[in-house]
């Protein structure tokens, strides 16, 4: 389980995160939503070690993770597909995903991530020659989360997986991530559309402005009059 309690995080002078709690519990969907600005990123930035945090703790698998290096923490279990994609775009496909496994040494179960990936993403091991650079949008998407999969984490942080995708497209990375929950891991989602975050995870929270504002199960918050006035484009009658 991941665990967070009381995380401070500010930059330059500003409040990002303003004493954040919450939990990611084994082998589920969790979901993180808010408006732009609100702090999600910065929380998933800080859970990897790229942001330093001012205060609070983060445990995960009760080891405490502030203080530790980013490679410790992938190390321990725990990867990122950051938004934007930022796939190496003059490396081909392949080697993209061989980055993924860097710190591994089993080249057997090396071997068997690759026919996962290519499993759940068949575009990507149609095109494994070709340039990342000179993907469409989202099969650079299918190549990020690829290749954050050939650490083999346990939990899987996703930073804004749809953003700038066609509708079909955000469908199909939606299925996917079901698809590796299914299979044993823990995710920890950060999504700006709403309705579909909140249809697939089992447990979301609201961040505003720093804040955590809301909590409930997915269902229970694509119920709520709130949620759908603020994030689902609904009006009260």
């Amino acid at each position: 389980m991941l665990r967070i309690e009381n995380l401070h995080v500010s930059y330059g002078g500003i409040r990002a995160l303003r004493g954040v709690s919450l939990e990611v519990p084994d082998g589920k969907i969790v979901t993180l939503i808010g408006a732009n600005g609100a702090g999600k990123s910065t929380l998933l930035r800080t859970i990897t070690g790229l942001v330093k945090a001012e205060g609070g703790s983060i445990r995960w698998n009760d080891h405490e993770l502030l203080g530790q290096s980013t490679d410790r923490i992938i190390g321990m279990g725990i990867a990122m597909c950051p938004e934007g994609r930022r796939v190496f775009t003059d490396l081909t496909v392949l080697e993209n995903l061989k980055i993924g496994a860097y710190l591994r040494k089993d080249r057997a179960s090396i071997e068997e991530d690759f026919q996962l990936v290519y499993s759940l993403f068949p575009r990507l091991k149609e095109r494994n020659w070709q340039l990342a650079g000179t993907l469409s949008g989202g099969e650079q998407q299918m190549l990020t989360v690829g290749r954050a999969l050939m650490s083999r984490p346990q939990l899987l942080l996703l930073d804004e997986p749809s953003l700038g995708l066609a509708p079909m497209v955000v469908r199909d990375i939606f299925s996917v991530i079901k698809e590796i929950n299914r299979q044993g891991t823990t995710l920890l989602l950060i999504e700006q559309n709403a309705n579909m975050a909140l249809k697939t995870a089992d447990l979301a929270y609201v961040l505003e402005t720093g804040n955590i504002s809301m909590f409930g199960t997915g269902a229970d918050l694509l119920a709520d009059e709130r949620v759908k006035e603020a994030y689902l484009g609904k009006r009260r009658n």
